[in-house]
């Protein structure tokens, strides 16, 4: 029997991103290799992009861990990059940690990943120590999720505020438009681009444009949280045409 896995997703509730990106890319797996994935998401309030509205989404991210572990689901991801580096340095660390223990609790024990904890984890796993960033969010938001970032230990050499506070304006954002924003950045520093630190700008499709562009590896939100899955489940990180970190090199 094929080995089915279950992927469940903590969403804010005015996201269309997360739930088209990440089963585009575990379906993509699919072609490639024998197992298999189911998507089930559970939802958090959200409208504007403002960093209250983010703590009072934040809050209902227990609420939704309970859900999806009444599902079984295998893998939990809290897919909202932004109200987690909102919450203070270091914060996707607790987080992980407070949901998890509400899984274990309802009986549904699974690792949980937060899109947060995923992007600065890629960055190591590419050895990327100087970072180039495209965000959506207003300025302010986009200088709190640089500075979590350099706490981190990276170098933000570049980053762009796309200045969009309205999540399902995010959300229909081109990705098309995203290489000439990124041909206008300085990048000669960098060793990696972060061409989306937001689970709803979409970029997949404008990734290998991007790498082919610029000669450097370019994650996103989104991709960093598939590989972070598939590492939880114990499964090779091997995406077609998801960019550099899910090529199979790393």
């Amino acid at each position: 029997m094929q080995n089915v896995f279950r992927i469940g997703q903590i969403v804010p509730s005015s996201n269309t991103t997360m739930e088209t990106e990440i089963p585009a890319m575990l379906l993509a797996r699919q072609q490639i290799r024998p197992e298999r994935f189911t998507f089930h998401s559970s939802r958090m309030r959200m409208k504007k992009v403002v960093k209250e509205e983010l703590a009072a989404m934040d809050a209902e991210s227990d609420r939704c861990a309970v859900e999806l572990s009444d599902a079984r689901v295998d893998v939990l991801g809290y897919a909202c990059l932004v109200a987690i580096m909102a919450m203070g340095h270091g914060y996707h660390r607790k987080s992980e940690q407070r949901l998890k223990a509400h899984t274990i609790e309802n009986g549904g024990d699974a690792p949980v990943i937060t899109s947060a904890g995923a992007l600065v984890d890629a960055l190591r796993v590419i050895g990327a120590r100087r970072i180039a960033v495209v965000a959506p969010y207003m300025k302010p938001l986009t200088e709190l999720v640089v500075d979590y970032i350099r706490n981190e230990g990276y170098e933000v050499v570049d980053y762009r505020a796309l200045e969009i506070p309205d999540n399902l304006e995010v959300g229909r954002h081109d990705p098309a438009r995203l290489p000439a924003i990124v041909s206008q950045m300085n990048l000669a520093d960098a060793d990696a681009i972060v061409l989306s630190a937001c689970v709803q700008m979409p970029s997949l499709p404008a990734v290998a444009k991007v790498e082919a562009m610029t000669g450097k590896p370019v994650i996103t939100a989104a991709i960093a949280t598939a590989y972070a899955m598939l590492k939880a489940l114990d499964l090779e990180p091997v995406v077609p045409g998801a960019g550099a970190l899910l090529s199979g090199a790393y």
